[in-house]
């Protein structure tokens, strides 16, 4: 884990269409998000592909985000939490708590969409399977997300060990989005484990009902959304 010291940097945009649900209004809508990356700054200052996937699909979900109180884990450049406020979401963004100037960064790429820290979206240090006050304080969540948390083998307890806490006695659930790195690694147990059972969502049909080929966002990288719901 590392939060060096940026020598470069980019702004990257992401934009999300889709056709509107007015009658005589062709239109469609339209969301555009800017993330400034930096490049050499460590992987928590740069979008992963795995965030624009999670994006994409809470962008096929939009009209059902509005008011829900939406935590991201892990969250980086924070592009699907991100998406989710401006959708009309309450969020809190969450990375460690170990890592300061992520957590600045992240704020940057709020203020980067219009929206303000702590004021528009909370922005809170965590740190995962350790349940300290902070982590208390967010509950309850409707929706929680993260994109390319199982990256580290040595972390994948923690982190379902914070999910389950989170997902403890709700309804709520979890969207994961993830690239497959190796064919050894399984949380199958851990899910099982920590009474969490989770269910690969069909990426082909939702890119026929929303029109938009996920496919064009994530190239030919074999990546994943797993939705996971306390048993």
């Amino acid at each position: 884990m590392s939060d060096g010291r940026s020598v470069s940097g980019q702004l990257k945009k992401f934009v999300f269409r889709g056709k509107s649900s007015s009658k005589g209004d062709s239109r469609g809508e339209y969301l555009e998000i800017v993330i400034p990356e930096l490049l050499t700054a460590g992987y928590s200052f740069y979008t992963w592909p795995s965030a624009p996937l999670l994006a994409w699909y809470l962008w096929t979900q939009r009209r059902h985000l509005r008011g829900l109180r939406v935590l991201e884990l892990g969250c980086g450049t924070g592009l699907p939490g991100i998406l989710a406020a401006k959708c009309g979401a309450r969020v809190t963004l969450t990375d460690s708590v170990a890592l300061p100037r992520s957590l600045r960064h992240l704020s940057a790429c709020c203020e980067a969409n219009g929206l303000v820290p702590n004021r528009d979206v909370k922005i809170l240090g965590l740190a995962w399977g350790l349940f300290l006050s902070e982590v208390h304080s967010l509950r309850p969540v409707d929706l929680l997300l993260a994109s390319d948390c199982f990256y580290e083998p040595s972390q994948f307890e923690e982190v379902l060990s914070t999910v389950a806490y989170l997902l403890d006695g709700t309804d709520a659930r979890f969207l994961c989005s993830y690239q497959e790195r190796s064919a050894d690694w399984s949380i199958e147990a851990l899910l099982k484990k920590w009474g969490l059972k989770g269910a690969l969502l069909d990426l082909d049909s939702l890119s026929e009902s929303s029109g938009v080929d996920y496919r064009s966002l994530v190239g030919d990288r074999s990546l994943h959304l797993l939705e996971i719901v306390a048993v």
